[in-house]
């Protein structure tokens, strides 16, 4: 089985690049999602989060915006939050590459927006980065509900440089042009990988 990354800054087109794969019929791991699954209501991360940070649950749910605001801009409190929540979102990760290599997988994406950042690229077989130009990136991330430059700054601030992402990738797809550009470029790299990818028998180290 190959296990792709697929990583790239906000903003830049992996929710294009995921909706592709998945009409491939590939299937995706969403690193963001399995967060949001683990601070809603029945989380696993919801207890712990209770303690490290008081008044960030309510509800029996985790406060996204109260959460945000307790660590922005605050490194100790950002590194306390991702000790509690990676290994939980790892875990959910390693169910899903099993579950995957039951059912006879060929190829399957991990989508990791700091993938880089936090040495996940050891963790796959070959990564696709997503990328726009910087204006173009600013322009879509400022068009959410909610954000602000101050915290599209900061959240910039934590993500590897693009030109490096890119540099590292073993596949670049551009988002800027058009979403039909950057769906035809995904199809592509899909048939390479397809053409490449192993007899589900041999399979693939655990991780």
């Amino acid at each position: 089985m190959i296990v792709i990354g697929l990583t790239g800054g906000i903003g830049m087109g992996k929710s294009t690049a995921t909706a592709t794969l998945r009409r491939l019929r590939i299937p995706v791991f969403d690193a963001d999602a399995a967060v949001h699954r683990l601070q809603a209501r029945g989380g696993r991360a919801v207890a712990p989060i209770a303690a490290a940070f008081p008044g960030c649950v309510r509800d029996c749910r985790v406060d996204r915006e109260a959460l945000r605001r307790a660590v922005l801009g605050n490194p100790a409190a950002l590194k306390r939050l991702e000790a509690i929540v990676w290994p939980l979102v790892r875990d959910a990760e390693r169910r899903f590459l099993a579950r995957a290599r039951r059912n006879g997988q060929g190829i399957v994406v991990l989508d990791v927006p700091l993938l880089f950042e936090n040495g996940g690229q050891r963790r796959v077989d070959q990564v696709i980065v997503v990328s726009a130009p910087a204006a173009v990136q600013r322009a879509r991330v400022l068009r959410r509900a909610g954000m602000t430059a101050e915290r599209f700054a900061a959240i910039h601030a934590r993500q590897m440089p693009d030109a490096e992402k890119r540099r590292r990738a073993d596949h670049v797809v551009r988002t800027g042009i058009s979403r039909h550009f950057a769906q035809a470029a995904i199809r592509r790299v899909v048939r390479k990988l397809r053409g490449s990818a192993p007899h589900p028998a041999r399979g693939r180290r655990a991780p």
